[in-house]
């Protein structure tokens, strides 16, 4: 009876032996696959977000110039006038009246110079045989300047009282959009002060003020000298697109204001659509010069831990390596970096969690695509399209799970531009 639970604890410790053997004999895993990209040194523009303001290229107060009441409105408030165009008409009855007086003073002023003149015609005339006393001829000579002198008088009163008769009618100083009317029919306006009727602003082109540091604007105009070209100036809409039309910078102050330590610039942008309104924030791109020798990393490459920036990379021999790296800032959706790597290394991009330093791991190029929903996506920089091309599972390149949005987020320094897509 003792010997049967013995064979039973034998038959049992071989099968568990033989279990452990088999497990032993299955092959080592293959080297993970890892999407990378081989990095080369480019010349990157230098940029420089800044916020500014939009402005009218010109604005203009349209004022009633004469006293009156409004009789109507011919323009369509918003709408887009032309220099000359007529905007509002005041009664123009009065100074219609005015006009006809001066013309009439005017006709009875020729009447007088006329008759002056011929007095003192004849007073010449007689002078010489002394048959007019030499304070006579003066008087008439005297006559005749008077007459002429009140002929100009009255011309002066005709000019004037036409000119009356033109403000009546008011028209656009400039061409541009003419904005929301000031007062309405039946209002009396420019009695004592000249009545703001409503505003004409050109809005295309438009002004760009925004300001930069001292320290800022000596490093841009070092720049310009490199580069002996202007600034260019994107705007970035507030949906995240870029403004199709740049501008160039066009001002520069020469006063320091004391209050924040900046000096006001400004640019000319087009704006031929009127997409873009005077008085809005924008979030606008300053092109100041460009640097070479720096290379361009999708922003899930770089990661970061205590000591710093660093990514991973591939080498000859197939093994993973950490390079730490100096990440200047991030422009177009991508890392730019100063230092840290060389030309032709392979920086795992895709598949960093399933590898670590010295372990072996097969490169296989990164090739992003962008999906439709969000190959539309306004703004989105060469990363940001190359992340959305991971698999409908969710998979990347090297077929492992795609990174968390706050892992990646995490990798990101302080002053970072917004983060790629995630995969």
């Amino acid at each position: 009876m003792s010997m049967r639970p013995r064979l039973i604890a034998l038959a049992a410790s071989a099968l568990l032996l033989a279990a452990c053997g088999g497990e032993q004999e299955q092959p080592a895993p293959p080297p993970p696959e890892v999407g990378v990209v081989t990095v080369q040194p480019s010349t990157v523009p230098m940029t420089k977000d800044l916020v500014g303001r939009l402005g009218a290229y010109r604005s203009a107060d349209v004022r009633a110039r004469v006293p009156g009441v409004v009789q109507r409105r011919v323009y369509e408030e918003g709408s887009d006038v032309s220099e000359g165009d007529v905007l509002f008409v005041i009664d123009p009855a009065p100074f219609q009246a005015d006009l006809s007086a001066a013309q009439a003073s005017l006709a009875q002023a020729e009447a007088n110079a006329a008759n002056a003149r011929s007095m003192a015609e004849r007073a010449r005339r007689l002078a010489p045989e002394n048959f007019i006393s030499r304070s006579d001829l003066d008087n008439a000579l005297a006559a005749e300047r008077s007459a002429t002198a009140a002929v100009q008088a009255a011309r002066a009163s005709v000019d004037s009282a036409r000119i009356n008769l033109g403000y009546a009618t008011v028209r656009a100083p400039i061409s541009g959009r003419a904005g929301k009317q000031q007062v309405t029919e039946g209002a009396l306006v420019g009695q004592g002060t000249a009545t703001l009727l409503t505003t004409v602003d050109q809005i295309d082109p438009l002004y760009v003020n925004f300001s930069l540091s001292l320290a800022e604007l000596e490093d841009l105009r070092g720049r310009q000298l490199q580069n002996a070209g202007p600034v260019a100036v994107e705007v970035l809409l507030q949906d995240g697109s870029v403004y199709p039309h740049p501008g160039e910078l066009d001002f520069s102050g020469d006063v320091v204001d004391p209050a924040t330590g900046a000096v006001s610039l400004r640019a000319t942008l087009p704006n031929p659509d009127r997409r873009l309104l005077p008085g809005a924030y924008v979030t606008l791109q300053a092109t100041m010069g460009a640097q070479s020798g720096l290379y361009l990393l999708p922003q899930r490459a770089l990661q970061r831990d205590a000591v710093g920036g660093y990514v991973m990379v591939v080498g000859a021999d197939g093994k993973v390596a950490r390079r730490d790296v100096t990440v200047d800032r991030a422009q177009a959706g991508q890392w730019v970096v100063s230092q840290g790597l060389s030309p032709g290394e392979q920086v795992i991009v895709s598949g960093l969690q399933r590898v670590r330093p010295d372990a072996q791991a097969v490169a296989v190029p990164w090739q992003p695509t962008v999906p439709g929903a969000a190959a539309g996506a306004p703004g989105a920089g060469a990363a940001a399209g190359a992340a959305a091309t991971a698999p409908a599972q969710g998979t990347d390149a090297g077929g492992d799970a795609a990174d968390p949005a706050a892992a990646e987020a995490a990798t990101q320094p302080s002053d970072a531009a917004p983060a790629d897509s995630q995969d």
